[in-house]
């Protein structure tokens, strides 16, 4: 879309009147107003997919709810973020993924450094009411630097993006559908056997739980290079 043809349009967000360019996302004009929208398959800098589906909102006309991230603002919209049918749906969410591998905070080496459980903490999720699967999943260690527990992983694509969009090599993908869905590293060789693979570790930084993790560091000496999601940004509109 040419910048110059973009509208402004007005909406209200929480019946706060706000104007915003008619190209940005609800979740862009939210957190550019100082209103909270979690997420967790989000991150600045790279594509939005819609994912996670916490960021799930209500829009004054329209039944369903809708993905904050991918759903571009208009003329009118009048927008709520945190009503009661809201709070249930992203209750239920978190519980799900916390049953549906192996997130037990307690026991968890990344307690402590997981936005999984930070959000859980906000939200008021302190049980889960559905039976834990524990699949018993692989960790592939085989990579010189890296290693990735798939016991972690809560598929929200970040580092599938970080690789292709920032770094350009196309190394993670996702295989599967539904509880079978895992990611994978070229045509689910072992990390170590990828061809593609650069090194870099941007993958590594992107991930909310700790998934994928650098050998000879603890978690919590892992904590996100605060210079570097601002960098996926920058890189971002230098390649656009």
């Amino acid at each position: 879309m040419n910048a110059t043809s973009v509208r402004i349009v007005t909406l209200k967000i929480d019946d706060r009147e706000l104007s915003a360019r008619e190209d940005r996302t609800i979740l862009e004009v939210a957190r550019e107003n100082q209103l909270d929208i979690p997420t967790l398959c989000h991150l600045d800098g790279l594509s939005s997919s819609g994912a996670c589906r916490l960021c799930l909102v209500e829009i004054t006309g329209i039944r369903r709810l809708l993905p904050a991230c991918v759903t571009t603002v208009g003329e009118g919209m009048e927008v709520y973020t945190n009503t009661p049918r809201i709070q249930h749906y992203r209750k239920l969410i978190l519980e799900l993924l916390f049953s549906e591998r192996n997130h037990v905070c307690s026991v968890c080496v990344s307690n402590g450094q997981c936005e999984l459980q930070e959000l859980a903490r906000k939200l008021g999720v302190d049980h889960v009411h559905y039976p834990y699967l524990m699949p018993e999943l692989p960790v592939d260690a085989s990579n010189p630097r890296f290693v990735v527990d798939h016991n972690r992983c809560i598929l929200c694509g970040r580092c599938t993006r970080a690789c292709d969009e920032i770094e350009g090599a196309h190394t993670w993908d996702m295989r599967g559908r539904g509880i079978e869905t895992r990611v994978i590293t070229d045509f689910s060789d072992p990390w170590g056997a990828s061809s593609t693979c650069t090194g870099c570790g941007k993958c590594v930084h992107v991930c909310p739980t700790g998934a994928l993790s650098e050998k000879g560091r603890s978690v919590a000496e892992m904590v996100k290079h605060k210079h570097f999601m601002p960098y996926l940004t920058l890189m971002r509109k230098e390649q656009s």
